[in-house]
């Protein structure tokens, strides 16, 4: 049974003005414009970080599972590159629906505002044990036209300089740390930014989502849903 609670009632100190649009969307479609990539600290609505938190205590250990390198049938794991373990969130649970609203606001900003086409939208929980981590990457492909802007968001309350995993960004500007601290929010273009998770000293927790275009062809639905 999922809960209802004044908790996930927007407060009068979260709200935003109807027709506004909030400023952590603007400056990360500002960052993305300006530099192709953006760091916004409490960048992440404290509504929207709550309902990921109750979601995430809901998740059992067991439906996490390793993550994989690649798509579709060339997918394989590889503990040298990558460690962590991940979970596909499902957006029809209605948990899901302050992240569902904030993110899909932000698809429609970016298309408005950048002109990129941005389709559909997908994102998983990951968990980062003590030791784990990700070596330099990118998200997607050139030519291959899926994924467009990657975004990565934190819910690690009390994270301190020691405790690792930081994310690196390699962008035209030189490296970019990432402290993984709760709320901050990183978008990136897929694309164009190699990027790296260092070392977890504890366990350390985000959720990474990206943005798509309907890439479907003759034979294959993509995205699949």
């Amino acid at each position: 049974m999922y809960i209802t609670s004044p908790l996930f009632e927007r407060t009068a100190l979260n709200a935003t003005p109807l027709g506004a649009t909030p400023t952590s969307i603007e400056s990360l479609t500002l960052g993305l414009e300006q530099q192709g990539f953006a760091v916004i600290p409490d960048g992440l609505p404290a509504d929207v970080a709550l309902a990921l938190a109750v979601y995430m205590a809901r998740v059992d250990g067991e439906h996490f599972h390793a993550a994989g390198i690649g798509r579709w049938t060339d997918q394989q794991r590889n503990s040298r590159i990558r460690r962590d373990l991940i979970h596909w969130m499902d957006d029809r649970n209605p948990l899901l629906l302050p992240w569902r609203d904030w993110t899909e606001a932000l698809r429609k900003h970016l298309n408005r505002q950048l002109f990129l086409g941005l389709f559909s939208f997908e994102s998983h929980l990951a968990h980062y044990r003590p030791g784990d981590f990700y070596r330099a990457h990118v998200d997607a492909f050139r030519g291959e036209a899926n994924r467009v802007v990657s975004l990565v968001c934190y819910l690690n309350e009390d994270w301190i300089d020691g405790d690792g995993g930081e994310l690196i960004l390699y962008t035209d500007r030189g490296a970019v740390t990432v402290q993984p601290i709760h709320r901050t929010v990183a978008a990136f273009l897929s694309e164009e930014i190699p990027h790296e998770v260092k070392p977890a000293q504890r366990d350390r927790f985000s959720v990474t989502g990206w943005f798509r275009l309907n890439s479907t062809s003759m034979g294959r639905v993509d995205p699949p849903h």
